[in-house]
């Protein structure tokens, strides 16, 4: 099945303390998918933040992290709440088919 996921965000500066919205669209035509964000940071090890389930009504959250699944739309952002340095990282949007 096809699979696509865009982000189209260029490279951020933030300051700590502040609020960022991370922003990724996608288009599968599989009915039964994941999605979640993870980040790289320089240590360049890939972590998990978040997952969504496409069924799942509430928009997941983890902490700090928190993000807004519009399956209409097909937009999935990730919004970080109160910055720390430790969030310096790539941020990368997957969408992964169930198995």
């Amino acid at each position: 099945m096809a699979q696509k996921v865009t982000q189209t965000q260029p490279e951020m500066f933030v300051q700590e303390t502040e609020t960022v919205i991370l922003h990724c669209t996608y288009d599968t035509s599989n009915s039964d998918y994941y999605l979640f964000w993870y980040k790289q940071p320089p240590s360049r090890e890939m972590i998990l933040i978040i997952r969504q389930e496409v069924y799942r009504q509430d928009n997941a959250t983890n902490n700090r992290f928190s993000v807004n699944f519009q399956k209409g739309n097909k937009s999935f952002s990730l919004k970080i709440s109160d910055s720390r340095l430790e969030d310096a990282a790539m941020y990368f949007c997957v969408l992964a088919g169930a198995q």
